[in-house]
């Protein structure tokens, strides 16, 4: 079983493999209980979104790693991976910019530090 820097290591190697595009790396760990690490990655087609996905499923199943679940594989627009306690997202490029999580997962980071202050 892979701790969560591992894994997380396997998951962006696997991305590189199929030539993702602006992988990132996220930690969670502070900002949720349900996720550690949340790596999101870039394809430019359909088709190359599901072959990401894919092989970062065949890749972590090879070491050992249980996939939770997979969702949007019918449009192939943005495909997420659960690998427990690290998500993968795939997305083509219009998509990410749309949803933004890299923007919106740092303002929940900034945010942090002001909501966990005792109250006075």
């Amino acid at each position: 079983m892979l701790n969560t820097e591992e894994k997380t290591k396997a998951v962006v190697a696997a991305l590189e493999d199929v030539k993702a595009q602006n992988i990132t790396v996220i930690d969670t760990s502070k900002l949720s209980s349900m996720f550690e690490c949340m790596v999101i990655a870039s394809a430019n087609s359909t088709r190359q979104t599901k072959a990401l996905a894919d092989n970062v499923v065949v890749k972590l199943k090879e070491l050992g790693e249980a996939v939770y679940g997979r969702e949007g594989e019918e449009s192939g627009e943005w495909i997420l991976v659960d690998l427990g306690e690290v998500l993968v997202h795939v997305m083509q490029p219009a998509i990410r910019d749309y949803y933004n999580l890299e923007e919106l997962w740092s303002k929940a980071q900034a945010a942090r530090p002001k909501l966990a202050q005792p109250p006075k």
